[in-house]
């Protein structure tokens, strides 16, 4: 009797070591469970800073002894779903620039009505994936420690974030919480 895929939704401050343990996490299962592992990548190298951030990511991947398959798609992540296999562990990193993307790439205003269809793209695309794969592990910030500073945009942003982030977490089988480094369960049992 095949399992149902499962969802492991990791969390942490930003450099907290959320990807490390996410990739940790993946090579676990790969080893464990066999399956191909898949880096689906949203960020978009718009700055210095982001492109040496994604190329310290892609290094970190082609140094290890797992071959990594690695999708890039910074927003509607939902179009790639069908081209998953139930052999696949799919890694996610992350949902808050995947957010960044999808809002400020539209030429919409943000109003409620596009606010909610940013959500449920975002939701479902996120869903749908996984329902085609073994497993998917999904990365995302806590950007909401520090005050909001009553920006209206800041404010939408943290609001939508902690939703999806609520919605991840009812969904997942596991959900962690990366403190400099170290995981702390939320939901599961065992690390």
């Amino acid at each position: 009797m095949e399992t149902a895929p499962s969802l492991i939704f990791i969390t942490g401050g930003v450099r907290s070591g959320k990807s490390r343990f996410a990739e940790k996490k993946a090579l676990e299962m790969a080893e464990k469970a066999g399956g191909n592992l898949v880096y689906f990548a949203t960020g978009i190298p718009s700055d210095p800073e982001m492109r040496e951030r994604i190329g310290k990511h892609q290094r970190d991947r082609e140094t290890g002894n797992y071959q990594w398959i690695t999708i890039e798609q910074p927003i509607e992540i939902g179009r790639r779903a069908e081209k998953f296999t139930k052999q696949d562990i799919v890694l996610l990193d992350c949902v808050t620039t995947l957010l960044n993307n999808e809002l400020f790439t539209a030429e919409e205003l943000w109003d409620s009505t596009f606010q909610e269809s940013i959500l449920v793209r975002i939701l479902e695309g996120i869903m749908s994936i996984k329902n085609h794969t073994k497993a998917m592990i999904v990365v995302s910030n806590e950007v909401v420690y520090e005050p909001l500073n009553e920006n209206e945009l800041v404010m939408t942003y943290g609001r939508l974030l902690g939703f999806i982030h609520r919605q991840l977490v009812k969904a997942a089988d596991k959900a962690y919480l990366i403190e400099s480094g170290i995981p702390i369960i939320m939901k599961g049992l065992k690390p």
